[in-house]
């Protein structure tokens, strides 16, 4: 493990001198070291402090929240949108408000902060998400009818996969059901102009969606959000996880909200990016990964150790506790050159060919 004392871009300078790329962590889009978008967050700053220690039900509104929700409501084409200090904090509140909403099957692979209680019963024995998918659909359209919330990431970010949700068209529509999806590592990324997966959910009317999802991947602001219809959204304004929690910094939604055009930019490189390398390393057969997403995902843990004596710090540690699998991966950002990608991908290729020999 690496020591440093800055916050890494495309490149890492530890504490030892060495200069690593870096290929890992979660800031796909870079905005975290993104100059211009430091200069909206300063704009934000000077107007909003460094934090607003108070409740979003006390006496004073900040009139960025609501313009913020309502951007984000539109942006993903959802009824409404309701900003919590966290992504975990949204999933949290979410499945509370739903605890009584129904019988919980979670989907394999499913992030804590949408989990119910602090171990739910995931499925016992590993299975491919469409397997799940389709054993769920088949259950549910002969059993009993009672209600039911389904719960799932929309996507893996450990395996990189994309998860296919069009069986949800065919949820029975003899009971209440709500789908709620983790979209934290989606959001920013897929979806029509990187707007997650709201708008490709098809479901039957009486199906309630609840999409979650963090703002501290992709976008770079420390905040979370919840996405549903109208009714839900004002249920979890009148929480007590709304009303005793602190809210985003506003500083962050003021620089979120300005920064549509840098968020275009960004992805727009981040899509060359990951294009670029997905093509460079096809014939090594050493990735798994999803169109348009730009994590790459190996089963050949020693590449990390390969790639770090090659100055490219990849992700590679077990998680998520010391007790699981570790799990290696090639991360991009939108601040990879595509020199940087190019010079990973021929490390990658070298890779190969030594370990073929």
């Amino acid at each position: 493990m690496l020591e440093a004392d800055h916050l890494p871009g495309r490149t890492l300078l530890a504490t030892d001198g060495r200069e690593y790329l870096y290929c890992s962590g979660t800031s796909y889009l870079g905005m975290a070291r993104n100059p211009a978008f430091a200069a909206l967050l300063a704009e934000g700053l000077s107007r909003y402090g460094s934090n607003y220690g108070n409740s979003r039900n006390g006496p004073l509104r900040l009139r960025i929240y609501a313009e913020a929700e309502r951007y984000l409501a539109a942006y993903t084409g959802a009824a409404a949108a309701l900003t919590v200090s966290s992504g975990y904090l949204a999933g949290q509140m979410a499945v509370k408000a739903l605890a009584r909403a129904g019988r919980f099957e979670y989907a394999p692979g499913t992030h804590p902060a949408a989990w119910l209680t602090e171990h739910a019963p995931l499925p016992t024995a590993p299975r491919p998400f469409d397997d799940w998918a389709a054993h769920l659909l088949r259950r549910l359209q002969h059993e009993t009818p009672e209600p039911v919330v389904i719960v799932s990431n929309s996507l893996d970010p450990l395996r990189a996969q994309r998860y296919d949700f069009a069986w949800t068209q065919h949820l029975p529509t003899n009971r209440p059901i709500t789908l709620l999806i983790d979209d934290s590592h989606g959001f920013g990324v897929i979806g029509p102009g990187g707007a997650g997966i709201f708008r490709e959910l098809r479901v039957p009317p009486s199906v309630r969606v609840v999409v979650v999802s963090s703002l501290g991947k992709a976008c770079g602001i420390p905040g979370g959000v919840v996405l549903s219809e109208a009714r839900f959204i004002d249920e979890l304004r009148q929480s007590a996880f709304f009303g005793a929690s602190s809210p985003v910094v506003p500083a962050y939604l003021h620089a979120f909200v300005q920064a549509e055009e840098l968020y275009g930019q960004a992805r727009a490189q981040l899509a060359a990016n990951v294009q670029q390398f997905a093509a460079a390393t096809a014939d090594t057969e050493l990735f798994q990964g999803a169109p348009g997403f730009p994590v790459f995902y190996t089963p050949r843990n020693e590449l990390a150790d390969f790639m770090l004596q090659r100055g490219v710090l990849l992700s590679s540690f077990a998680y998520p506790t010391a007790a699981d699998p570790c799990i290696t991966r090639v991360v991009l950002s939108a601040l990879h050159t595509a020199e940087d990608v190019a010079r990973v991908a021929e490390l990658c290729m070298e890779f190969t060919a030594q370990t073929h020999l």
